[in-house]
This record gives C-alpha cells, sequence and structure tokens, in this order.
C-alpha cells in the first residue's frame, strides 16, 4: 500500500523537536530549585525565629526581715543641703587674688578674693579731697562771718546814735545773714562729701568677697585674671561667681514621693536612709517636713528628711534611697519575721486562683506558687513559696511559660 505524500508530510510535522524538548525540561527544573530554595529560606527564618529567646526584666527578692522590708512606702532622692550659695562681687572688677579652693573650710568673713581696687580707691580718695576743701571753706566762712557780726553791731549802734544811715544798717545786716547762710550750706556739702566718702569706702569694701557663713568651698568659679560681675553682662568672658560654699551642717535628704502614696508622710516619721555610695549602711533619720505643694508634671510631692546624725561620708549630690516606717515598734533583732520575702507588686501575676511568680534559674523560667502577706507600698510580703535572693521576672512575662528559655535584660 503507498502513502500519500500529503499525509507523509503531515505526519513528519507532528515529530517533537529535541531542542525544544530540552527547554522546556530547564524550566522546569528552574522553577522548581527557586521554590525548594524559598521553602528553605522560609524554614531557616522561622527556625530562627522560633529560637530566638525573649527578654525579660528582673528583679531580686529582698529579705523580709530586715527593717526595710516593714517600710511603708519607699522612694529615691539626693542629698542636697539647705544652706548652699554660690558668692559673687556686688561690683564689676578683675580678679586679683582668689584663695578659694574646692575643699577649703571657710569661716563667717574669710576672704576668698580680692578684685582690681584701683578705681574705687581713686573715688574715694577724690571724695576725701571734695570734704577737705569743703570744710576749708567752711572755717573761712566761719572766719568771716564773725567778722561780719561785729560789723552789724557797730552799726545798730551808729544808728542808734543817729551817727549811721539806715542803708549802712541793711547792708551791715544783709552781710551777717548770707555769711551764715554760706555757712550753712557750706555744712551740708560737708555732710554730702562724707556720705560720698561712705559710699567710695563701701565700693572700695566691695573689692574684696567674703564667705557669708561658715561652710566649705565646694566648686571653684573664676580665676585669677577673670573679670567677674554681679549681672551677667559680656557673654561667656564675665563670670558671675566666685565661688560655691556649702553649709556640711544644713546636709539632708531631698525626695519625691507620687501623691498617690503622699497620705502615708508626715513630719517626724521614722526613716531608713541608704546612701548608693554605702548599700550596707542604714541611716538612721526621720522626716523633717512635706513641702505643701506638687508637681503638676510628675505628680510628685517634695519630703524633706534629715539625718539623726551627720558623717563625713555623707556628701552632697549623692544618690540615696530612703523607706519610710511604720509607727509600729521595729521587732527586736532575732525576732522571727513572718514573711520569707519582699517582692515588687508587678512581679505577681494571678493565674485563676492562684497567685504565681515566674523565676529565672539557670537561664529557663520556673512558675512557682506563692503565698502572699501584707502589701507594702508598691512591695508585698511573700510568706511562702520563695526565699531572698530568688530572680523574678518583673517585666516581660507576658506570654511566657514554664521552662522556657529567656536572656536577662541588662
Amino acid at each position: 500500500m503507498s502513502i500519500d505524500p500529503i499525509q507523509k508530510h503531515d505526519l513528519g510535522s507532528l515529530k517533537i523537536d529535541d531542542h525544544s524538548r530540552r527547554g522546556k525540561t530547564g524550566k522546569r527544573l528552574g522553577l522548581f530549585a527557586a521554590g525548594l530554595g524559598a521553602l528553605v529560606l522560609l524554614g531557616g527564618l522561622l527556625l530562627a525565629f522560633k529560637n530566638q529567646k525573649p527578654v525579660v526584666e528582673v528583679t531580686t527578692a529582698r529579705p523580709g526581715g530586715t527593717v526595710t522590708a516593714e517600710a511603708l512606702l519607699n522612694a529615691s532622692g539626693y542629698v542636697t543641703p539647705r544652706r548652699r550659695a554660690t558668692v559673687a562681687a556686688k561690683v564689676t572688677g578683675r580678679v586679683e587674688q582668689i584663695y578659694a579652693e574646692e575643699g577649703l573650710h571657710v569661716k563667717t568673713g574669710q576672704v576668698l578674693a580680692t578684685l582690681d581696687c584701683s578705681q574705687p580707691q581713686a573715688a574715694l580718695a577724690s571724695a576725701k579731697t571734695d570734704r577737705d576743701a569743703t570744710a576749708a571753706a567752711l572755717t573761712d566762712f566761719q572766719v568771716q562771718s564773725v567778722n561780719a557780726d561785729r560789723e552789724f553791731k557797730r552799726q545798730e549802734s551808729l544808728s542808734a546814735s543817729g551817727v549811721s544811715s539806715q542803708q549802712q544798717l541793711d547792708n551791715a545786716r544783709m552781710s551777717s545773714e548770707s555769711l551764715h547762710a554760706k555757712i550753712a550750706l557750706t555744712r551740708e556739702q560737708t555732710r554730702a562729701a562724707a556720705a560720698r566718702i561712705e559710699v567710695a569706702q563701701q565700693d572700695v569694701e566691695n573689692c574684696t568677697v567674703r564667705a557669708p557663713f561658715d561652710g566649705i568651698v565646694v566648686s571653684k568659679d573664676a580665676q585669677r585674671g577673670e573679670i567677674v560681675s554681679p549681672m551677667s553682662a559680656g557673654g561667656g568672658f564675665t563670670r558671675t561667681g566666685i565661688a560655691t560654699i556649702v553649709d556640711p551642717t544644713s546636709i539632708e535628704v531631698e525626695v519625691d514621693v507620687n501623691e498617690s502614696y503622699i497620705a502615708r508622710v508626715k513630719t517626724g516619721q521614722r526613716v531608713i536612709s541608704t546612701l548608693d555610695a554605702y548599700p550596707d549602711w542604714q541611716i538612721p533619720s526621720k522626716v523633717r517636713t512635706v513641702i505643701p505643694t506638687a508637681d503638676r508634671q510628675k505628680a510628685t510631692v517634695k519630703v524633706r528628711v534629715t539625718f539623726d546624725k551627720l558623717d563625713p561620708r555623707i556628701l552632697s549630690d549623692m544618690g540615696v534611697k530612703v523607706a519610710f516606717l511604720s509607727d509600729e515598734p521595729v521587732k527586736p533583732k532575732g525576732t522571727v519575721n513572718p514573711a520569707a520575702a519582699v517582692i515588687p507588686q508587678s512581679s505577681v501575676r494571678n493565674e485563676g486562683d492562684k497567685t504565681v511568680v515566674l523565676i529565672v534559674r539557670d537561664g529557663k523560667l520556673e512558675r512557682r506558687a506563692v503565698s502572699l502577706g501584707s502589701q507594702r507600698g508598691a512591695d508585698v510580703e511573700v510568706i511562702a513559696g520563695i526565699v531572698a535572693g530568688d530572680k523574678l521576672v518583673l517585666r516581660g512575662a507576658e506570654n511566657l511559660h514554664d521552662g522556657q528559655a529567656v536572656d536577662i535584660k541588662q
């Protein structure tokens, strides 16, 4: 049987070219490889995200048997003196000598610095010269007045005898009265000259800067050769102060207490102060006064606390933490306190009818049920469940579970 040429040509056209077959296979392999790479990358990202540890903020449970654990309220502030003064000169001048140095103990009236006093001294000398000249003129007028008085009396006698005319008598009277007036004027000018001398003398004394009270120099604010002025003038080239003095006997603590807790604070209340520089040193103190105004921006009230006994280790502007104690007597040393520890209220979580905390131990979370006691300000007593020294999750405890690995926020 013979095949038609036309049919033979049609069958040949159905043949798949080898080049086209290889091109389509390569595209399929490329798409498969790209999809596989994307899946691997997505899996790596999910695995890395899954292995990422949450960061938590922790706090340490404090012992429950300490005095500060019985505090009604805790606050922090700074040591500050009631008497602190930046001593400045009353006049503008150049510093000639300065004796104030940091740490120098000074007495009231002690010289801290002297200024260039050439101009005030020249003014003082001029005022004294004016006073001397006025005093000399006064002496001259007094001599003339004595002679004028005698002449007036002579003219009165002659006029009474009819020898002298009325005009001569009037002239003698005028001369006498004029000299008396000049004497009175000159005396007032002498007093005015004396007043100018006092002003010039005060300007000379103002060139010497003295300590206003007993204290310690904590800052030297000017150097020899600099211009000082009681007013801010001349930009950065003019100083307004010589030195800063602090009265060490007026050292106290100033703290800001949240206005929500200010009702727990009263004058004379017992306080335990702890300096940041000496964390193991508890300093007995008491509330001196509660400033009768609030800061509307911070919602706080300032409270000033005085130390029962001052100590050289207490320095101005030191950081300090204070614990306001209750009026109840402090338990004797050795008395067992039912509270095992004291922790911040923010570290406690409520899960149904249970109260729990999350403890960080060896980089992992441990869920612990606790029994709470009385609340102490922002803290709460723990009767059982944890001990002092345990690390508790303070913030970042959302969506965490028991046994989860975490990183501690530094």
